[in-house]
């Protein structure tokens, strides 16, 4: 039985390709109602919304920590500001210090202009990276050419040759360009978390390694945390491992049916082409094991079943990383195409736990932050700007449980807010979006993530239209995302509204199944096409009652 057959017929008013606002409800009216969407008295009436309470660092449970520990100072390895001198050689001998001590341990960086152009790789945890603020008179790494121009990453071997293989290749013939992807358009970073030689992503089946299986997992119910094992392999409360679900069997898959729910969406090719790779994945923190049950401490994004051959596999990663309170600033040079991007990448994140970045700036990056495995992890309070047209600002890519937090976008990007490939249960909060705004979603069997309280700063066109909602990636990838993605609280600000006689209407989304999207106001009135089958509610009112999902589930749960 597909979703939408499982409501009633009051509710099926809401699923439309276009829903058109009215006139009659006057500008950001103010409703003293919930959203009917979280009416918990009628459970079997209202359509499903993914519980996101648990994203962030520490399940959300607790909020981000001042460090205390052993303080390696920078300028004790040869790190001196503002001289002109490139201290990339000196930062390396710190952060070697740094890494034989136990316990706790902070580096910390001096205020000024710090020449970088080697990357830092942080591999270890209970590590903190410390700059004296984001602020003018802050600490800011200066990278003055990119990472083209660096010894090729040993991790990054197995996407080169892939990139070669397959040929990727950005073609614009009306640009007369034909040129080979760079392996930096979605990965690496001067500032570089990673467990040395551990494989982060995907992309040839030949070098897939073995994996460490901890037990076979044969049932589980979506939304629910508890799961029926077999074949147990050590495993104990508190370890904190990854769940794997497979599609072995073809374009006709079950997994790819419940996946997408029934949705009227014709999946892509990467869906059934790689069995050996897992198509849904979570980390997953064990609370109880009784028999053959498992606790889980997160609820499933899908249901289990045999033919999914799920299983618990060892996922190695650090713990308790923070990169804090700096700055990163790179030249402001020519954008050459899509995908061709040189490397100024301000922060790369994989393999980490419980970790955070904080109160970080970055100006003229090809993207500032880029994540891959990593999982409950907190961004909040990041700023990136610049004259220099990016490919990704902060963005989640293969990651679960991620919030990012008050991240504010001055600067034009090609996806200023987006979720990746197998991004699942992820958060963006408190984020405004002052250029070219586009809410991504970059396919790739990513599902349930949420935009929430997001504001967005945007000229419609000429037809009185803007299109906000995107759907990047490739089609063997697509459909844009899965069932329950969820915007809550969109605050449209338009440029000149007194000019705007009808509703805007926001549009752009044509492969996004089964979507929530509850509230969207702003400074003049709005229509949303969003497709297919989307529900819609609190189109043109006030959420002042609930403004972010995240925060009223979280204090619910808590509670």
């Amino acid at each position: 039985m597909t979703f939408k057959n499982q409501l009633t017929k009051k509710h099926r008013w809401n699923y439309c390709g276009i829903f058109i606002s009215t006139l009659l409800i006057p500008l950001n009216a103010i409703s003293q109602q919930l959203p009917k969407i979280l009416n918990t008295q009628q459970k079997s009436a209202i359509p499903y919304l993914p519980d996101f309470s648990y994203v962030g660092y520490h399940f959300g449970e607790t909020n981000l920590p001042e460090v205390q520990g052993k303080i390696i100072n920078a300028v004790d390895f040869g790190v001196k500001a503002n001289d002109e001198l490139d201290d990339s050689k000196a930062l390396l001998k710190a952060i070697k210090a740094a890494n034989a001590i136990e316990g706790n341990v902070i580096l910390q960086l001096p205020a000024g202009r710090i020449i970088l152009s080697t990357i830092l790789y942080l591999e270890r945890s209970n590590f903190v990276l410390r700059g004296t603020g984001s602020g003018k008179n802050g600490t800011e790494f200066y990278c003055p050419r990119p990472m083209m121009y660096l010894k090729d990453p040993e991790s990054l071997a197995e996407l080169r040759e892939y990139l070669t293989t397959f040929d990727k290749r950005q073609r614009e013939n009306e640009n007369n360009i034909d040129l080979a992807f760079s392996q930096y358009a979605w990965s690496g970073g001067f500032i570089w978390t990673q467990i040395p030689n551990e494989r982060v992503k995907s992309y040839l089946d030949k070098y897939e390694p073995t994996p460490i299986v901890l037990a076979k997992v044969s049932s589980g119910t979506m939304g629910e945390h508890t799961i029926t094992v077999s074949d147990i392999n050590g495993l104990k409360v508190g370890d904190v491992v990854e769940l794997q679900l497979f599609n072995k069997d073809g374009e006709n898959g079950e997994i790819i049916k419940d996946l997408y729910q029934g949705a009227p969406v014709k999946p892509g090719s990467h869906h059934w082409k790689f069995p050996k790779l897992p198509i849904v994945r979570q980390q997953v923190e064990i609370t109880k094991i009784s028999g053959s049950k498992i606790t889980l401490k997160t609820p499933l994004t899908i249901g289990i079943k045999p033919s999914y051959q799920a299983q618990l596999v060892e996922w190695k990663h650090l713990n308790e990383v923070g990169i804090e309170h700096l700055r990163f600033t790179f030249p402001d040079i020519p954008r050459v195409a899509h995908h061709v991007e040189p490397g100024n990448n301000g922060i790369f994140l994989t393999r980490v736990f419980n970790s955070w970045v904080k109160d970080v700036t970055i100006t003229n990056a090809d993207s500032g932050i880029l994540a891959e495995e990593i999982a409950n992890v907190t961004i909040q309070d990041i700023v990136t700007d610049g004259n220099h047209m990016a490919h990704y600002t902060v963005t989640l890519g293969g990651v679960h449980n991620v919030l990012v937090k008050n991240l504010k976008v001055y600067n034009k990007a090609v996806h200023p807010l987006s979720f990746n490939t197998f991004a699942t249960k992820n958060v963006y909060q408190n984020c405004e979006v002052f250029a070219d705004p586009l809410l991504d979603q970059h396919s790739g069997a990513n599902h349930q993530n949420l935009f929430d309280h997001i504001t967005i700063h945007l000229t419609p066109d000429n037809t009185n239209s803007y299109a906000l909602f995107g759907g990047g990636g490739a089609d063997y990838w697509k459909p844009s995302h899965g069932p329950y993605s969820t915007f809550w609280n969109l605050n449209v600000q338009v440029s000149n509204p007194e000019e705007h006689t009808k509703p805007v209407l926001l549009y752009g989304m044509k492969d996004g199944p089964f979507a929530r999207i509850i509230g969207v106001t702003g400074n003049t009135t709005f229509e949303v096409k969003y497709d297919p089958e989307p529900y819609i509610e609190f189109l043109n009112e006030s959420m002042e009652k609930v403004p972010s999902l995240y925060d009223y589930q979280l204090k619910k749960r808590l509670k």
